[in-house]
């Protein structure tokens, strides 16, 4: 699937210039303002904002700030775009939080190895973690307020996910979002469903279990959620792709 950009600048011609160029590659919306930028990030799933700095109403500088200090969004990389060659513009770009920041007039190759470095990073992260059963999920933070919100997360499935009947409902709850945002916001912070975050988390407190050497796998499955064996070893195979009976014969004795 194309990843979606959605570019901001009060110029139609950049605007249209920069929509032709990177629709090659990627799905993009464009956006005349700030305001109208903050509904396409209502209803669209964004992976890279571009937006230039000087318009009229909500600036670039707002408009960066806006998305990185609001839980439903801080996870996207933001690429400001500028005519301002100072000093002082390029620390108030750092303090609103962009992630690059490219100066008018620019060349288009500049710009484009920009935008793909920012989202190949974000997409290793994510590509990483869903491969390694034994990363901690706040790896996938990139921002202090998603750090935070991934750790209220954990502890929340750590805490209950003996529990088989836990969904996305009740995540979604805690976490005091709707169903949608809270999926979509999952969906992009870790490239898994909620779901599959809860399998994760649930099979390495299995693995953890095994190396006590007190239980048997029946009363791991139990312990971590399932309300089955063979939805647990289903699973256990998904992530570590040995059966939990082949790998707990791999495990060292002590």
């Amino acid at each position: 699937m194309r990843q979606h950009i959605l570019i901001i600048d009060d110029n139609l011609e950049i605007l249209e210039f920069l929509s032709e160029e990177l629709d090659e590659n990627y799905h993009t919306h464009t956006a005349e303002n700030g305001e109208s930028a903050k509904q396409i990030l209502d209803n669209e799933i964004i992976d890279l904002v571009i937006s230039d700095i000087m318009m009229p109403g909500i600036d670039g500088f707002e408009l960066c700030k806006f998305i990185k200090s609001d839980l439903n969004y801080c996870h996207i990389p933001v690429l400001l775009l500028t005519s301002k060659n100072s000093y002082a513009a390029h620390i108030e770009g750092l303090e609103v939080g962009a992630d690059a920041y490219v100066q008018k007039p620019f060349p288009l190759e500049l710009l484009l190895l920009q935008v793909d470095n920012l989202l190949k990073n974000r997409v290793n992260i994510k590509t990483h973690f869903a491969h390694a059963p034994f990363e901690d999920v706040r790896m996938l933070a990139p921002s202090k307020l998603d750090a935070e919100f991934l750790q209220k997360l954990d502890a929340y499935i750590k805490k209950n996910f003996k529990y088989p009947e836990l969904g996305i409902d009740q995540l979604a709850e805690h976490m005091l979002m709707s169903r949608p945002t809270f999926y979509r916001k999952i969906k992009q912070l870790s490239a898994l469903s909620p779901k599959e975050l809860v399998d994760k988390i649930r099979l390495k407190k299995a693995t953890e279990l095994m190396a006590q050497n007190e239980f048997s796998l029946q009363q791991i499955a139990t312990m971590v959620g399932y309300s089955s064996q063979s939805i647990f070893n289903k699973n256990f195979h998904k992530y570590y792709k040995v059966s939990p009976s082949t790998y707990l014969k791999s495990m060292p004795k002590a």
